[in-house]
């Protein structure tokens, strides 16, 4: 089945060549209008405007992507074309649904970090609540172990007397120098023991306080980090489901576009039917209008014989020679003259004028002076009025005007630039509203860009 993403071309008039092509390229369109576009930090305002700037630059991207497609379509029935214009505004749409995706997915894996981060330092401040109480446990059993010591010694120094008094006794009442010695030094010896005692008691306490005041700070902490994580979760949450919003979107897309490619794909050989019947009939007019130009040359040629004259040769068809056939001012050309590689049969082909922007109904000119050759229906034209303006620098010179809603005048009419030949439409096989302006000089198309001054 052929790739049929790619609208870049094609409209009446014949095959150039029929080489095959892969049409591998999508609608890289980016509707940067989404809602997913991130503005921060100090250079919000430059990025706002480089938004700005890529959005309109996309969207005038578009708007010829929209047009060429309207023009590679010209030559094929409604249905098919509406299914092929679906198509590319399905696939315009895609690259920024995908965007979205990426977005979301990127913003749902940014609260699971968060997440996993905050509920790494839940454990770490819950162990560590766990270790606190341990040690608060602990120094609190030493402390209630040194108070029962120091109650002890409290009860033997007051049994045992005034311990001033009671050293001194122990002096004394000694019998050798021995004796006092090792009175005295058991006598200091409990009294260290008793400092110590009391030192260690301090400390412990003071341990306990900080200890304490730890465990204060570490619940509130994990207090702060539950809270946390609850709104972590409600976050991801709502990313997850707009990841999942923006999944089915681009599934969905892919989806209508897989449809709409097998529709056209379906309806290919009908197509080509009719683009052989578009392609003989823009054959047909061109043999018409050579013929005309033939007789028109022949009797130049006859006329200047008689006057005793070299017959006057065919010159270059060049400079601004037409005024603005449109309502539109100044001219907008929604699509140029030159190959266009059809979307769906894959070769070459001419887009034989070149499409101006006009509204449905609005006013059509002629360009130049001269005379309606005829105003009728002709297949895949439509509504055609051509034009003959006779001789230019010995060169048949003619337009056409396409795809009108209506004509108000008639073959054989004379009329002078400016006047109005009818109103613009979508008659034939059109894909919208315009007019498609062609040029003819001898017979064949030339692009009429450079004769509008354009």
């Amino acid at each position: 089945m052929p790739d049929l993403r790619l609208f870049r071309s094609g409209r009446a008039g014949r095959p150039v060549t029929r080489t095959r092509r892969s049409v591998s390229a999508a609608f890289a369109a980016t509707l940067a209008l989404l809602a997913g576009l991130v503005l921060a930090g100090p250079a919000a305002g430059d990025d706002l405007d480089d938004q700005k700037s890529t959005a309109e630059g996309q969207q005038a991207a578009n708007a010829q992507e929209k047009a060429d497609a309207e023009a590679a379509l010209e030559g094929l029935n409604a249905e098919y074309a509406d299914t092929a214009i679906a198509l590319q505004q399905v696939q315009q749409q895609l690259p920024a649904a995908q965007q979205a995706l990426t977005a979301a997915e990127s913003t749902l894996a940014g609260y699971e970090r968060e997440q996993a981060l905050i509920a790494s330092q839940l454990q770490d401040a819950e162990d560590q609540e766990v270790t606190i109480n341990a040690t608060i446990e602990q120094d609190s059993a030493r402390s209630d172990e040194i108070r029962s010591q120091v109650a002890q010694m409290a009860r033997q120094a007051y049994q045992g007397g005034d311990s001033d008094s009671s050293t001194l006794s122990l002096v004394i009442g000694a019998q050798s120098v021995e004796e006092l010695t090792e009175s005295y030094t058991a006598a200091s010896t409990a009294q260290r023991v008793q400092s110590q005692v009391l030192d260690e008691l301090i400390a412990v306490d003071a341990n306990n306080r900080n200890s304490q005041a730890r465990l204060t700070a570490v619940q509130d902490r994990i207090t702060q980090l539950k809270a946390e994580a609850d709104a972590k979760v409600a976050q991801a949450e709502t990313a997850r489901q707009d990841a999942a919003d923006r999944k089915a979107e681009v599934e969905d897309l892919i989806d209508q576009e897989q449809e709409k490619q097998d529709q056209l794909a379906s309806q290919k050989s009908a197509v080509e039917s009719q683009i052989a019947a578009i392609d003989a009939e823009a054959k047909k007019i061109e043999d018409q209008l050579a013929a005309i130009g033939a007789e028109q040359q022949k009797r130049a040629a006859a006329a200047a014989a008689a006057a005793g004259q070299p017959a006057p040769a065919a010159g270059p068809v060049n400079g601004a020679i037409f005024g603005n056939p449109t309502s539109i001012n100044p001219i907008h050309v929604t699509s140029e003259y030159g190959m266009r590689l059809h979307p769906i049969l894959g070769y070459y082909r001419l887009h034989a004028g070149i499409d101006l922007r006009t509204y449905c109904g609005t006013p059509i000119y002629a360009a130049k002076a001269g005379t309606v050759q005829w105003a009728q229906w002709r297949n895949g034209f439509g509504n055609q009025v051509m034009v003959d303006h006779g001789l230019y620098n010995g060169s048949s010179l003619m337009t056409s005007y396409n795809h009108m809603t209506s004509f108000v005048v008639s073959g054989g009419q004379a009329v002078s630039q400016g006047q109005l030949l009818g109103y613009s439409g979508n008659t034939g096989t059109s894909a919208a509203c315009h007019l498609h302006f062609e040029v003819y000089v001898n017979g064949a198309t030339v692009n009429p860009r450079p004769l509008l001054g354009l």
